[in-house]
């Protein structure tokens, strides 16, 4: 009999209260903003915030949450961010330079410009990533995860890319000068006009891949893997550039000035 009464109550209480979806939902969004307001340290959460424009360098930002965060042109420069979350985070020319970004989960990340340079993605998720005209030079990126990222005119040169995964990834106009690609996986990737010159590849699985144009001048792609007659005829090699046993160069090669 008492269950039934206070059932009844409440029952009435929330039909009767026409405010108080409006007071719940304001609820919640004040106790979001207060997340959004706490001050920058380890494991700070500040999901879908807007934090753009900061100044976080140098900052121990370890194992953060910025999933859905808003952080165009933040200074993250030498920031500590080992295994912090920013997946789906906006990074439009926010700057990463120097910062431990080691086993951080950027995917689906979306970001124009966003630089990298000599930062540490070691075992970074950067899978299905937009990070078109990003800078990654010097950065660590060993065994990073770049599947499906839109990487266009980004520039890894002189990176470290060991075993990294750059599988089915928009690659077109990617600069890789001076790169360690040793084990990566370009299989399925877009490489229109990358720039591979003078790298050696071994170890690299080009299966799949789109070359058309991709400059290949005096790399060694001895020891390539998954490369055909018909990929090479697309792209764009010299007489120095080194083929895997048992192919030969192509009749297209060298490709014309204007288009090299």
């Amino acid at each position: 009999m008492l269950l039934r009464t206070w059932l009844g109550w409440l029952d009435r209480f929330m039909t009767g209260n026409h405010y108080l979806p409006t007071l719940l939902a304001l609820a919640l969004a004040q106790s979001a903003e207060a997340g959004c307001q706490d001050p920058p340290g380890p494991r700070v959460d500040w999901t879908g915030c807007s934090r753009n424009l900061l100044m976080l360098g140098s900052d121990n930002l370890t194992a953060g949450v910025f999933t859905h965060a808003v952080l165009t042109s933040t200074d993250f420069r030498s920031a500590k961010l080992a295994k912090a979350k920013l997946n789906e985070a906006e990074l439009s020319f926010t700057r990463f330079g120097g910062a431990d970004l080691s086993g951080a989960d950027l995917s689906k990340a979306v970001g124009w410009k966003t630089d990298f340079t000599r930062a540490n993605l070691d075992h970074a998720n950067l899978s299905a990533a937009d990070l078109s005209r990003a800078v990654f030079v010097e950065a660590k990126l060993a065994g990073a995860n770049f599947s499906k990222a839109e990487v266009t005119r980004a520039d890894f040169s002189r990176a470290d890319l060991t075993g990294a995964d750059l599988s089915k990834a928009e690659l077109s106009r990617a600069v890789f000068t001076n790169a360690k690609l040793g084990g990566v996986r370009f299989s399925y990737s877009d490489l229109a006009r990358a720039n591979l010159r003078g790298l050696d590849l071994a170890g690299v699985d080009f299966t799949g891949a789109y070359l058309f144009l991709a400059r290949f001048k005096e790399a060694d792609l001895s020891g390539a893997v998954g490369l055909t007659a018909y990929q090479l005829s697309l792209a764009c090699g010299m007489s120095d550039t080194k083929l895997p046993p048992g192919m030969v160069q192509p009749d297209t090669w060298p490709c014309p000035p204007d288009m090299d």
